[in-house]
């Protein structure tokens, strides 16, 4: 660099992590060098494991008590590696700052909303308190937080986890930072959050010319935001180029391997990979909902009107033995909730659900006993629901020592380790307990044990959400061979539109607890409707840079709704929106336009 050339933004050169642990010294990073100029994007991609977070941990200085960094960070030409806390901090919160991956560890619990943004704002900028709260309210309305003054005075603990990542990402960009570094910003969000957030962090790099860098193992959020990408695999740096050239030339056999293994919506089929069977003309029902609705009063204080949280309203479904039901929609439109009433996990307050012909809605603990046996779910996360406490083999054979009495010991053994070499875990690995395992192998376990008695319904509730791309595709191949095997049926919940149309045969939208479509998979993403599905379809990403960004959005306008607001059932239907307070409240129907394309009744634009 001559003179009269401006460092970069930041610059690390050979830099090495490592910690001593019980096991001996692990090598975490291995020597990675890069750049980030002001106004570029680095895209840092890698499955779990591969060092990413690490490195960008250590630049931030937040490196764990028992590890070691060589090397050099630099941050304007400034060696800032091995500063201390009071040095740095004058660097951090202003001119450096960080998105972290889980907001619940990284925002202060006893600390409310506000005070939490505010007070780098203060320390940093000398802003007054009351300017303070008023910039972190504006930050909190622009990445589209619901009723944001509210918020200012909530805790962490009172909010979502997609809420939770939008109030770390606005007190991240509040300061208009030189450098921000997102870890995973956008995993925890919805497709039209994520699609606005990635477009207000590419024009906080176009305004302000703040260098970014991207961590994450989503290739269709660097195709939307990242000007160059570096591809990280155990501790190395295996490829680095534009993204352009990344994603239409790699020059490495592992990125090929990450790219394919991403379910698209630009492209039909699935490379060679399982797919999914066609639905027998003569397929049983085995599960159907009438009119459901599952609905939570609210206690708003001794002179407050109570509110009705309508979290499932008035929703009707079926699946068909050997069917995928795919059921999509944002935080808080009622997907995990359905999942819950379905199996009764949550009493209903109207409406029914009936499984194999037997009303269980409002069966007593017996009959629940007995149905369950055909009903089971794989959860999101699966650390955290697997015991601890007990092997993996134990944790499998479970269900079976409460429905089959005619195995002994020895029998329930031999069925896990069938199971455990039919979704591909080593029966070697039958005594190891959760924390010893990968997050992959977790989640075969969680599926294995919803396996284990032949189930004829299995519920997957964002079972590949929290897992690395290959791993994710992975599991949707085990869970659509194990659907060809069994017969079972599946309601499959995500908000991952890609990965719903590879695996589902028909998909139902879901807004506020009601359904604004439903269709097969095919004609749903060929024909969408509904403007709420528009929307949903066109805010999804495609590992494309080209094309992503060459795409055309479509946004919902207005504040986003509250599903205590018993009109926003109507923010697509405004023409219904009653004339005075004592007139009764409309309810969209539900339309057939097609055969089993099903639409809300909306207001065109």
């Amino acid at each position: 660099m001559t003179p009269t050339q401006t460092p970069p933004v930041l610059a690390v050169t050979d830099l090495k992590i490592s910690f001593s642990t019980h096991d001996g010294l692990v090598e975490a990073v291995k020597g990675v060098s890069l750049s980030v100029d002001a106004g570029q994007c680095l895209g840092v991609v890698g499955e779990s494991g591969s060092g990413k977070s690490q490195t960008f941990m250590t630049v931030m200085g937040l490196l764990a008590a028992n590890g070691r960094a060589s090397g050099a960070v630099r941050f304007k030409g400034q060696d800032i590696l091995g500063l201390g806390p009071a040095m740095l901090n004058r660097v951090r919160g202003s001119k450096m700052a960080m998105i972290f991956q889980d907001p619940l560890t990284a925002l202060t619990p006893h600390v409310r909303i506000g005070d939490q943004i505010a007070e780098p704002l203060r320390l940093h900028l000398g802003l007054s308190h009351t300017d303070a709260m008023a910039r972190a309210k504006a930050w909190l309305d622009r990445v589209r937080i619901p009723e944001a003054a509210r918020r200012l005075n909530q805790y962490p603990h009172e909010l979502s986890g997609g809420m939770r990542q939008r109030v770390m990402i606005a007190g991240a960009m509040a300061g208009d930072p030189a450098l921000l570094i997102a870890d995973e910003p956008t995993t925890a969000l919805d497709v039209t959050v994520q699609s606005e957030i990635l477009d207000l962090m590419a024009e906080l790099k176009a305004e302000t010319g703040t260098a970014m860098v991207l961590i994450t193992h989503d290739m269709g959020v660097i195709a939307r935001l990242a000007d160059t990408v570096c591809v990280m695999k155990d501790g190395l740096f295996v490829e680095h180029g534009t993204a352009q050239s990344v994603f239409s030339s790699p020059a490495t056999a592992y990125t090929r391997q990450l790219l394919d293994a991403i379910p698209r919506l630009d492209r039909e089929g699935r490379g060679g990979r399982p797919v999914l069977s066609p639905i027998a003309d003569d397929a049983a029902i085995v599960v159907q909902g009438h009119d459901l609705k599952v609905w939570y009063p609210l206690d708003n204080g001794l002179f407050a009107p109570k509110k009705i949280l309508r979290a499932v309203d008035g929703v009707s479904f079926q699946v068909r033995q050997g069917e995928t039901l795919g059921v999509v929609g944002e935080s808080g439109c009622g997907k995990t909730t359905l999942s819950r009433a379905i199996l009764a996990l949550v009493p209903a307050t109207e409406g029914t659900v009936t499984v194999l012909g037997s009303e269980i809605t409002q069966a007593d603990r017996a009959a629940l006993k007995t149905a369950r046996k055909d009903l089971q779910i794989v959860f999101q996360d699966p650390l955290a629901s697997l015991d601890p406490r007990m092997t993996i083999g134990s944790s499998m054979a479970e269900p079976l020592q409460v429905y089959r009495g005619d195995l002994d010991a020895r029998g329930r053994e031999q069925e896990v380790r069938t199971m455990m070499q039919r979704v591909g875990l080593s029966p070697d690995l039958i005594n190891r307990y959760p924390h010893e395992l990968s997050g992959g192998q977790n989640q075969r376990v969680g599926i294995a044990r919803a396996m284990m008695l032949k189930p004829r319904l299995v519920i997957c509730d964002e079972a590949v959400s929290a897992l690395d791309v290959s791993i994710r595709a992975q599991i949707i191949d085990l869970l659509i061979d194990l659907q060809k095997d069994l017969g079972m049926a599946m309601i499959f919940i995500s908000h991952d539109l890609a990965v719903v149309r590879e695996i589902s045969h028909r998909v139902m939208v879901l807004y506020l607890g009601r359904v604004m479509e439903e269709a097969p998979t095919s004609r749903l993403f060929a024909q969408p409707q509904h403007p709420y599905t528009r929307a949903l379809l066109a805010a999804a990403l495609v590992p494309d840079p080209e094309l992503e960004r060459a795409r055309k959005r479509v946004r919902l306008t207005g504040e986003p709704a509250s599903p205590l607001d018993p009109l926003a059932g109507l923010q697509f239907l405004p023409s219904r929106l009653p004339l005075s307070d004592t007139d009764p409240i409309y309810v969209p129907q539900l339309l057939q336009i097609a055969p089993g394309h099903l639409v809300a009744e909306y207001d065109a634009v």
